[in-house]
């Protein structure tokens, strides 16, 4: 195992979350929401959010992958798993683990747009703004971190670390 240095605990974390809860039940009075999960990374976070809205709640997932087993993202985005249902007319949150540079928001963004939502916002938990190259407007945010390989709650380095409960990073 690396040397892991805890960013976030899992309080933080659990707490933070239900604020965005809060947010987001006061953002969508009146209204339903799709959650779109981006597999596998916000998995955690989806569940965990989901569990504290308050309202009527559907949850798709999707899949894109830029990074493989490496810890710098690839210029190559693959749609692994698309939706399932219509999000034609529907309120839905994107749902991220991280943001980092923005490439793989873009491509998704720009895809989700083409079934024609109502309205789409985006949400993460962790956002890294200086390592943006992409311009995506984030609605939802849980935490600004720093430019640090990060992994726990869904983040993972090779597979591993997922099953934190916490955010930590790798010391090198």
């Amino acid at each position: 195992m690396e040397n892991l240095k805890i960013l976030i605990n899992e309080e933080k974390i659990q707490n933070r979350i239900k604020e965005i809860a809060e947010q987001i039940e006061k953002d969508y009075i009146g209204k339903d929401i799709v959650l779109i999960c981006i597999l596998k990374g916000s998995t955690f976070f989806t569940v965990d959010l989901a569990k504290r809205i308050n309202k009527n709640i559907k949850i798709e997932f999707i899949q894109v992958s830029s990074y493989g087993a490496s810890k710098i993202g690839s210029e190559n985005i693959e749609l692994k798993l698309d939706l399932k249902e219509s999000i034609e007319d529907k309120d839905v949150i994107i749902v991220e683990d991280i943001i980092d540079t923005g490439r793989t928001l873009s491509y998704l963004i720009e895809h989700l747009k083409e079934r024609k939502p109502k309205t789409l916002k985006l949400c993460t938990l962790l956002d890294k703004p200086e390592r943006r190259i992409y311009d995506v407007k984030v609605n939802y945010v849980g935490f600004e971190i720093p430019d640090k390989f990060v992994v726990g709650y869904g983040l993972d380095f090779n597979e591993l670390y997922r099953n934190l409960p916490y955010i930590a990073y790798i010391e090198e």
